[in-house]
């Protein structure tokens, strides 16, 4: 029992710790892109993979935007992988896309990467092919000290005040900020199917 409370004590922590600007200048980027009719790229690796190809739908759907994540497209992915190796994946995958200064990348990550500890470096290689095409980035990470995070034009931080439970608590706030973007009138364009019936 007391697991599950401090959980939901921590969750509550967090959710009053992250800083809205940080978000509303992510949302003021993304509409944006969105008027001038740029595309978003969405990044992520393991579960944030998961996320980025649900964060796709809702930005395509609810906002009407042209939203792509790579790891959705199994053959090529996994070609590149085998061809150039897990690191240059999304590189190649973005080269092919030719991403341009019109559009937009956007990376999911729990820690945002560490070239030292040789961690999500396929993120980082990709983060440094955008700041090369001139494209603007951004990032919803747990930790400031991450390449992403650092590197990124618009970075929202996820802090966390039990270590041994990054992961979940971060994860889990992609999914609300994720949702909060896409629920913002400035980029929401198409109601949500249950709203739309309780009208």
């Amino acid at each position: 029992m007391e697991f599950t409370k401090n959980f939901l004590k921590d969750t509550s922590w967090i959710a009053r710790n992250i800083e809205p600007l940080e978000i509303f200048s992510l949302i003021c980027i993304l509409n944006s892109i969105k008027k001038r009719g740029g595309r978003i790229f969405i990044l992520g690796v393991g579960g944030s993979a998961a996320t980025a190809s649900h964060a796709v739908n809702d930005f395509r759907k609810i906002c009407g935007m042209d939203a792509v994540s790579p790891l959705d497209n199994v053959a090529e992915i996994t070609a590149r992988i085998n061809d150039d190796g897990w690191e240059k994946s999304l590189v190649g995958w973005l080269e092919g896309a030719k991403i341009n200064p019109n559009d937009f990348v956007l990376f999911i990550s729990v820690g945002g990467g560490d070239l030292e500890r040789d961690v999500s470096v396929n993120l980082i290689k990709a983060m440094d092919l955008a700041v090369e095409k001139e494209v603007y980035t951004g990032c919803i990470v747990g930790r400031e000290e991450g390449y992403l995070y650092e590197h990124a034009d618009y970075p929202v931080l996820i802090d966390v005040p039990d270590n041994d439970a990054i992961t979940p608590y971060v994860e889990s706030f992609h999914s609300v900020i994720l949702h909060l973007i896409v629920s913002h009138p400035m980029l929401k364009e198409n109601q949500t199917k249950w709203e739309s019936i309780n009208e």
